[in-house]
């Protein structure tokens, strides 16, 4: 069962943007510094916007029963058409941050004709080897889950400052995200394969991926080494590498202004968006902002809440989708 909100209306054959969180965060903690922020009003008024919770991981999530078994990526993965079919999507334009990112790269292999273009931020496309697998097994025993999860996202020299922004996340991963339910999440994540994929001519039967694709990493953020990897496995035609300087672990975080303009461009690139303007100084900065923020729907698929307060202007649903 997947926790879906979708912020607005689709706009004729454009794609949708559709968001898939990382393992620690939810669509909330993920993305609403990013979507709220005033130039991605721009963007957001041209496009359907569907944020994708993994099972359990949303704010106020029932526990899972003793003994459920997690999806693992690839299931995640293959949920993903079912939320496009029942929503109508003709396609999908994706924003993911790590493990989002890894099942949204993963949707795109299986399915590339429902994949438009990606957004990836922090993509580790390797499997975990039997020594750091045992490593994080035993950060496990010793730590408590935040603090085993905090590493995987924020820099080391934002973890050794604890920041105002590390402590804020500390703080809301505890109290906000059922602690059983992102421990089977992690757990998986950490149990994931290799994404198949080589650039073309590297190897016999290569499959890479085919949409234009936008790899985002900040700066020594411990994604780092997985990302630029990731490069060397993609199209050099279809891929545009962003390092973003001074923005630690989580850049939508951190630097959402200049990833929204990073954002526009590669939207530009693909066809939309063609009379945008680019320059953000150029428009008025005073309106005003809500943060935002969706209650739990139905657990019926057919039922939605109306929430105007997940976002400025915005008509939101919230729903399951059983997959």
């Amino acid at each position: 069962m997947l926790h879906v909100v979708i912020r607005g209306a689709p706009k004729g054959n454009k794609p949708a943007i559709l968001t898939y969180h990382d393992v620690g965060l939810n669509h909330k903690l993920c993305f609403n510094t990013f979507f709220n922020n005033e130039d991605m009003q721009e963007i957001t008024k041209h496009f359907v916007v569907c944020h994708i919770d993994a099972p359990g991981q949303q704010i106020g999530a029932s526990q899972m029963p003793q003994g459920y078994q997690y999806p693992t990526m690839d299931q995640l993965a293959g949920m993903l058409p079912t939320v496009v079919q029942h929503f109508g999507f003709k396609s999908i334009v994706g924003i993911g941050v790590g493990a989002g990112s890894y099942i949204l790269a993963k949707f795109a292999l299986i399915f590339p004709d429902l994949v438009e273009g990606l957004v990836l931020l922090n993509i580790d496309p390797n499997g975990k080897g039997w020594i750091d697998w045992a490593a994080t097994k035993l950060s496990g025993l010793t730590s408590a889950l935040p603090d085993t999860v905090l590493p995987h996202l924020f820099s080391q020299e934002e973890l050794m400052n604890n920041t105002e922004l590390v402590q804020s996340y500390r703080q809301q991963i505890n109290n906000t995200v059922n602690q059983f339910n992102l421990q089977l999440f992690w757990n998986m994540y950490n149990s994931r394969r290799d994404l198949e994929m080589n650039r073309s001519g590297t190897v016999l039967n290569a499959k890479t991926l085919k949409c234009p694709v936008m790899l985002v990493v900040g700066d020594n953020a411990p994604a780092e080494e997985g990302v630029v990897e990731c490069n060397s496995k993609l199209d050099p035609t279809k891929t545009t590498f962003l390092k973003m300087a001074d923005s630690g672990g989580l850049p939508q975080l951190t630097q959402p202004g200049k990833l929204t303009e990073a954002f526009k461009y590669f939207l530009q690139g693909m066809g939309y968006m063609p009379s945008a303007s680019m320059t953000r100084l150029a428009r008025s900065r005073t309106a005003s902002l809500t943060s935002a923020s969706s209650i739990d729907g139905s657990r019926s698929r057919a039922c939605t809440h109306s929430d105007s307060t997940e976002g400025v202007g915005t008509v939101t649903h919230t729903m399951e989708v059983s997959c």
